[in-house]
């Protein structure tokens, strides 16, 4: 009892310090109304956003580009190899010619953004490679046979092209193409596709590098590089800017587990653009060839050549009867320009002469010993990729 009696006393004590503090305070810090006729939790109210609209969203963007992006379902026939007795007639008359019931199927999914209303579709290679047939599903629910026209592994980009239904107009919602040249690091992004089949989805992120290469994914790289989350299925889609323009086309992911990691890379879409119009031209992309081998320039070759730095391309092998070698290029040459553009190193290298048109006299800067002499070479036909027989 006198225990209980101690803890009102202090209950008690404690409840008149408190009133005492507070019936000395001035009324308008309790919350009463201040000579401006508001109160101190009204000030502070009014201090918040008024609306949701101040926070920052992309909407617009999403809405805008979201329409023109598709999911690509291929299918591919497993081609097994025939067995030698269906060659037996005794054995096909007891046994048949195992053509009975459908071939089994491989099936695959990916994206691919719609970039004229004539239902051309802009995706990855690796996404309709060896595939049989190719469908499309659109955002509004329609799903449409499509096409290959063509592709090019090398950039790993392909063409499709929808096919009309009773030849009627498939009013197809194509989607506004951006630029490269005020895309900088930094930049809001948003990437669009179908990650892991789940249906479509917008990541966003920013421009995280520019310019990405060596990463032996293509022969030909020069990736936009961005932290939006890019998981399986995304290939082949959309990567736009803040205002909803496509920049780009997602195309692959670093990762140790097979989902998204924060680095993710597309395709830029100066290059995606190019390609595609020379597949949508002629079916196939023509890039320039001379038949050189190059090796990158270390620290150590640097200093045993007496270069100032690292920049060039070290000749390693001309192949015989080809433009580099009937242009003057020997082995031990360092390459330092193309056509007045300077080269970095071997990709560098390859970009350019890449670049240049099959059957015009291009200039070559090369450093030969101590001495920096040009060599006109007249620009090959780069040949296309070999593909392995099936």
């Amino acid at each position: 009892m006198r225990r209980l009696w101690l803890i009102f006393a202090q209950t008690v004590t404690v409840s008149l310090a408190v009133l005492f503090v507070v019936s000395t305070l001035k009324p308008e810090w309790l919350g009463r109304a201040n000579p401006g006729g508001a109160s101190v939790v009204a000030l502070r109210e009014a201090a918040l956003p008024a609306t949701p609209a101040a926070t920052p969203s992309f909407r617009e963007a999403a809405n805008k580009a979201l329409p023109s992006v598709v999911h690509v379902f291929t299918s591919q026939k497993i081609r097994a190899r025939r067995n030698p007795l269906l060659d037996d007639p005794v054995f096909r008359h007891f046994f048949g010619d195992g053509s009975e019931g459908d071939s089994p199927k491989t099936a695959g999914l990916g994206s691919g953004v719609i970039v004229s209303s004539s239902g051309y579709v802009l995706t990855n290679f690796h996404v309709v490679e060896a595939a049989d047939q190719i469908e499309v599903a659109l955002s509004d629910g329609r799903s449409l046979n499509a096409r290959l026209v063509g592709s090019d592994p090398e950039s790993d980009l392909a063409v499709l092209q929808i096919t009309q239904q009773n030849g009627k107009d498939l009013a197809l919602p194509a989607i506004t193409l951006g630029t490269m040249d005020n895309v900088v690091v930094g930049d809001v992004t948003l990437a669009i596709g179908n990650p892991f089949g789940v249906g479509q989805t917008v990541t966003m992120g920013i421009i995280s590098a520019l310019g990405r290469s060596h990463l032996g994914i293509n022969t030909f790289e020069n990736f936009i590089q961005t932290d939006a989350a890019i998981n399986p299925g995304n290939s082949g889609g959309a990567l736009v800017d803040s205002q909803g323009n496509l920049i780009g086309i997602n195309t692959a992911i670093y990762s140790r587990s097979g989902g998204s990691l924060g680095i993710g890379f597309a395709i830029p879409i100066s290059i995606a653009r190019n390609v595609m119009e020379q597949i949508i031209q002629s079916g196939s992309v023509t890039r320039g060839w001379v038949g050189v081998e190059a090796q990158e320039i270390t620290a150590d070759l640097a200093e045993s050549f007496g270069l100032p730095d690292t920049s060039g391309a070290l000749i390693a092998g001309v192949l015989r009867g080809s433009p580099a070698d009937a242009g003057g290029i020997k082995p031990g040459d360092i390459l330092l320009a193309v056509d007045g553009r300077p080269v970095k190193d071997p990709q560098g290298m390859l970009d350019l002469i890449a670049s240049q048109k099959p059957g015009d006299s291009v200039v070559f800067k090369l450093r030969r010993q101590n001495n920096v002499v040009d060599a006109t070479i007249k620009i090959g036909k780069r040949a296309p990729p070999r593909r392995e027989r099936e």
